[in-house]
């Protein structure tokens, strides 16, 4: 399906100061997009609307933004929003993991990821749902995982939280879809971006899965070129969502034959 043009477009992005987030911005704004950018890092925000600013004659704001506060979430957006008639795309891009077996995960651990992977992701769209759902139209872009759909070992927790957005997002496609306001999961593998700092402390996972490594660029190129279509999922690389078809099939042979690869981390 062909991409509409995003000149003009007001985009919201979360999680916009790094990795594919910032990506996504640099895209949008070569193709002419008003840019809404939100993260925790202010700095590095500042950077980026610089860097964009100078290139491409877009409007770009950026909001420092802690997605895990949900009356943050409420005060920058509503701030945002009462100057704008239109909200075209949000992309829910802000999200972490910790890689942890299930008994080393602590409850703040827990509550962390799905204040941020979840719960944060909702109340970003619930802000924008109202725009959309009155204009008739939009786009809400939800950044999954292909650990929504395979869970493995040391990523329950992380796996849960995605497992979690992918439920909503389906759901939330079928509630919109008589609206001409599309949803899209976007489920990449490993990408090599700072996420792994985090989520992989002592680089193991990293060193055995680099050659499998999506780079963010490429990501990103997906992502904006299914902006304002009825694109249902992106799933990168496609082979590994063979897997999660295969496991939804035969899930005890898929985890017998696949105990060794799940055991990477």
């Amino acid at each position: 399906m062909t991409t509409k043009s995003l000149s003009g477009k007001n985009i919201f992005i979360t999680g916009a100061s790094g990795g594919i987030g910032a990506e996504i911005a640099r895209l949008c704004a070569a193709r002419g997009a008003n840019l809404y950018l939100f993260a925790r890092s202010l700095d590095k925000l500042e950077a980026l609307k610089s860097d964009l600013g100078n290139q491409y004659p877009v409007k770009i704001e950026v909001h420092r933004l802690d997605v895990s506060d949900t009356d943050a979430i409420h005060e920058v957006f509503t701030t945002v929003l009462k100057d704008l008639k239109t909200v075209d795309i949000l992309v829910n891009n802000a999200g972490y993991g910790i890689f942890r077996e299930a008994h080393e995960a602590s409850v703040d651990e827990v509550k962390g990821m799905f204040n941020v992977n979840v719960v944060g992701l909702m109340a970003c769209t619930s802000m924008v749902l109202p725009f959309m759902r009155e204009q008739r139209s939009g786009h809400i872009i939800n950044i999954a995982s292909q650990a929504g759909k395979i869970a493995t070992p040391k990523s329950s927790v992380y796996s849960a939280t995605k497992h979690a957005v992918l439920g909503y997002t389906n759901s939330l496609r079928m509630e919109l879809a008589d609206l001409n306001v599309f949803v899209t999961s976007v489920n990449p593998g490993p990408i090599a971006t700072n996420f792994f700092n985090i989520a992989d402390e002592q680089g193991t996972y990293v060193k055995n899965i680099q050659r499998f490594m999506l780079q963010p660029e490429f990501v990103a190129k997906k992502v904006v070129d299914a902006m304002l279509t009825r694109t249902r999922e992106i799933n990168l690389p496609s082979w590994m969502n063979l897997g999660s078809v295969f496991y939804a099939l035969f899930p005890r042979v898929f985890e017998r034959i696949g105990k060794r690869a799940f055991n990477q981390k």
